[in-house]
């Protein structure tokens, strides 16, 4: 693949561990994300009640906040304020710090998710002959409900993934993620805008590997949907 113009680092390299990189933020935040809206979206669909109206208003709220604006403007001091914790510091700030935001605004939506579906579980003919039959509250959602939300999250998981991998290389490419001399593959293309006139291979490479991904990521997603989904037709 060649070298870096300028500093002569090798392309290949960087690739690969800028994926690393890429992977790393993109997987804890999906993992963390996914989790924390599972959860959420338990606790407000089968309680409800002051439980569903409370949280509810938290996550209109957090949906109609602008989350892009808030990343960018609170970046530089809330890095300086993971820094002077001390257990943190440079790229590893900086990469924690993103990770906490991206997880902060990104769980709301599948807790939504979650919260209509097990509306409509609670309600079946099962989940009332459990109560009727005595079951605990803790047995009713980890034996009744939990097993038939995993299709909706294995989707959701699936389709996450590659959002995050992009929204990871978006902030690096504006100067908000990992800096040099780590890689990501958003700051790869980053550096490379400069030679895209020069060198446009070392443009197309880092880019080219993020729109694939990402693209098998969603195809992966939708086969998984629709393998999933007991309401797609079969051919």
């Amino acid at each position: 693949m060649g070298l870096e113009p300028g500093l002569g680092h090798d392309l290949l390299a960087r690739l690969l561990f800028g994926a690393r990189t890429s992977f790393f933020v993109a997987l804890i935040v999906t993992v963390s994300s996914v989790s924390i809206g599972v959860i959420m979206g338990i606790l407000m669909g089968y309680f409800r009640g002051a439980v569903d109206s409370t949280l509810g208003r938290f996550i209109d709220f957090l949906l109609a906040f602008p989350a892009f604006f808030m990343i960018v403007a609170l970046s530089l001091p809330m890095v300086q304020r993971l820094e002077a914790t001390g257990l943190v510091e440079g790229n590893s700030a900086r990469m924690t710090y993103l990770v906490i935001i991206l997880i902060f605004f990104g769980w709301p939506y599948l807790a939504r998710i979650m919260r209509s579906q097990v509306l409509s579980i609670r309600e079946r003919d099962y989940i009332l002959a459990a109560r009727a039959l005595g079951a605990s509250q803790r047995r009713i959602i980890f034996k009744e409900i939990v097993p038939n939300l995993w299709t909706v999250v294995i989707v959701y998981l699936s389709l996450s993934l590659p959002g995050y991998l992009t929204a990871e290389a978006v902030f690096s490419f504006l100067g908000l993620g990992v800096q040099p001399p780590d890689a990501t593959w958003g700051l790869l293309i980053s550096d490379s805008i400069k030679y895209v006139i020069s060198n446009p291979t070392y443009f197309l490479i880092p880019s080219t590997a993020l729109i694939l991904v990402v693209l098998t990521f969603n195809l992966l997603g939708d086969a998984v949907r629709d393998a999933l989904d007991p309401r797609s037709e079969v051919s």
